[in-house]
């Protein structure tokens, strides 16, 4: 037990924001979990306020979830925990690493710059290139350049014909002028998590979609379950997440006919698909790393 205090910034009341949380109380006998629609910055005294609680006078604070969903406000949320690094409290993971990975371009534009392998992807804010990428790759998923867990991506097939398409896509960009586009792949219902606790290959699962849905997201239906990927597989992932310089991350990764592809490396990584899956527990072994990262000093 140490009597260090370590702020958890996530949502009160979620199964992974309250496993990290559990976590780091059992270890330090200190809990504080905090939503980040409840936090006050002033940057008059540069205190960032959590009720009574300057967030700057704890030792350090484990962000497992800055907004329910990705959105724009996500790096609002996130420059605000800046000002607790400027002064002095370590932040898990820091704010810039996660700043550039909330948005799903920043993302994918980092993985390309390294040479990984990802889906066929065509970025455009233009309704005849993107109606054109979809009649060329015949089958495409639209994704929104901040969502998790597949909302707001839409599935578009050139088998609806050309004025439908168009119809379609441009309902699509009145809500997201950039448009991502990436060639749907045959998958066989199946892409695995790969987890890296400080940069250095923990475990993996697997997700497995139910029925015929397109996507293997729990929020679809999709199932939790265990996954032993191979040395290339785990290669990939620890290339992919390495730019990103994570405490604590997930790596999508799918194996297609083409082999290993890499969908996104997560800013924040989930703990409940590595413990109903492959019974590990990685809010535990984040906590340890978070423990002996403060123990070590800057």
């Amino acid at each position: 037990m140490t009597n260090m205090r370590i702020g958890v910034i996530g949502i009160p009341g979620k199964w992974s924001t309250e496993a990290l949380a559990d976590a780091l109380e059992a270890r330090t006998d200190y809990r504080r979990v905090m939503d980040m629609a409840d936090i006050r910055l002033d940057l008059n005294t540069m205190q960032l306020m959590h009720r009574e609680q300057d967030l700057c006078e704890l030792d350090g604070l484990a962000v497992k979830k800055i907004t329910q969903e990705y959105c724009p406000n996500t790096l609002d949320r996130l420059e605000l925990l800046r000002v607790a690094e400027g002064r002095g409290v370590r932040v898990f993971s820091p704010a810039l690493n996660m700043l550039r990975l909330v948005d799903r371009l920043s993302c994918t534009v980092t993985l390309r710059n390294h040479g990984i392998p990802m889906p066929e992807t065509v970025v455009t804010e233009n309704i005849e290139q993107a109606v054109a990428t979809v009649q060329s790759f015949g089958s495409a998923i639209f994704k929104p350049l901040f969502s998790t867990t597949a909302r707001g991506m839409e599935l578009l097939d050139r088998g609806i014909g050309e004025q439908a398409l168009r119809s379609a896509i441009t309902a699509f960009a009145e809500t997201n002028p950039m448009m991502y586009i990436q060639r749907r792949l045959d998958l066989a219902g199946r892409d695995l998590g790969l987890v890296f606790v400080g940069g250095g290959y923990y475990g993996a699962y697997a997700r497995v979609s139910h029925n015929d849905a397109w996507n293997t997201t729990i929020n679809s239906g999709g199932t939790y379950r265990a996954a032993d990927p191979g040395a290339e597989i785990i290669e990939l992932a620890s290339s992919a997440q390495a730019p990103f310089e994570l405490d604590f991350t997930t790596v999508d990764v799918a194996e297609s006919s083409d082999g290993p592809i890499v969908f996104e490396v997560s800013a924040f990584g989930g703990f409940r698909g590595a413990r109903e899956g492959a019974g590990l527990d990685a809010a535990g072994a984040y906590a340890e790393l978070i423990l002996k990262s403060l123990k070590s000093g800057p």
